[in-house]
């Protein structure tokens, strides 16, 4: 299934994609499920199809505006230097343990939507990446049952304003500007694409091809990642875990490549589609 959050007219809801059509699941649940995170702390993820057999779609892809697949996350858990090349363009040492740093819900944006450029940097970066979607809470998860706690993965462009990010030892600030990183444009559920998949991904700048990798690259794999993160947190469904970027990105291009008012991104991830998004230039008001 390709699953996604969106807003019609009237409100914000979720819904199941087939081509270009949109199941409206919303209405079809009981009223106390309002989201996607909602359906998956239910555990009715499979319960969906048949909501939306033999009746007509409720809207088309071109109707809809996107919201990130998760808008209301928990916990989103990002990995930092997870790919070689990634950490060799940087001169960074290789570590025993996964890095992992936080954003917050607030600093995401949809497919289709703009990645706001803050108005206090001139460094704003991108970084293709693989998300995954936690499907049923856990706590010490142990590497080889790890793969069953995933609901689904999605492409993420993990956007950051390297000024900030870098001006301290800690990334927080340069991660968790509002609309800085895009989640979409939907939610591809196992049964679809198995997280255990090698799959390609690359990102485009203004249709120039900026980075390329397979998954199979990562320094830790999916299922140490999420053995590692339920070690010291409980994984809920709606958590998000980013597991990391490759090389190529804009801060270690010589000369350096930033995205900037105007411009189009692009991450393209096998088996799950195209996330795509506008960037623009916030302007403070006076």
């Amino acid at each position: 299934m390709k699953l996604i959050s969106f807003v019609t007219p009237q409100r914000a809801t979720f819904g199941l994609v087939e081509g270009d059509r949109v199941y409206d699941l919303g209405p079809r649940l009981c009223h106390s499920i309002i989201d996607l995170k909602g359906v998956l702390r239910a555990g009715l993820l499979n319960r969906l199809p048949e909501l939306v057999a033999g009746v007509p779609a409720d809207f088309r892809l071109d109707e809809i505006s996107f919201l990130p697949v998760v808008p209301n996350p928990s916990r989103i858990f990002c990995v930092g230097l997870n790919y070689y090349a990634h950490r060799a363009e940087g001169n960074r040492p290789e570590t025993e343990a996964p890095t992992i740093f936080l954003r917050l819900p607030e600093s995401q944006t949809g497919h289709g939507r703009p990645m706001v450029c803050p108005a206090e940097s001139d460094k704003f970066d991108y970084e293709g990446e693989l998300a995954i979607v936690i499907g049923k809470s856990g706590r010490r998860i142990p590497e080889s049952d790890a793969l069953n706690f995933i609901a689904g993965m999605s492409c993420y462009n993990e956007g950051s304003a390297r000024d900030w990010q870098l001006a301290t030892s800690q990334w927080t600030p340069g991660k968790n500007f509002p609309a800085t990183g895009a989640f979409g444009p939907w939610l591809v559920t196992t049964d679809e694409l198995p997280p255990d998949s090698d799959l390609s991904l690359v990102t485009r700048l203004n249709g120039v091809e900026m980075q390329r990798t397979t998954t199979s690259l990562m320094t830790f794999g999916i299922p140490k990642l999420i053995s590692f993160i339920s070690t010291f947190a409980t994984l809920e469904p709606g958590d998000v875990i980013v597991t990391g970027t490759a090389g190529g990105v804009g801060l270690r291009r010589d000369p350096q490549v930033f995205m900037k008012h105007g411009d189009e991104v692009e991450v393209e991830i096998d088996g799950i589609g195209v996330l795509r998004n506008s960037v623009v230039k916030e302007k403070l008001h006076t």
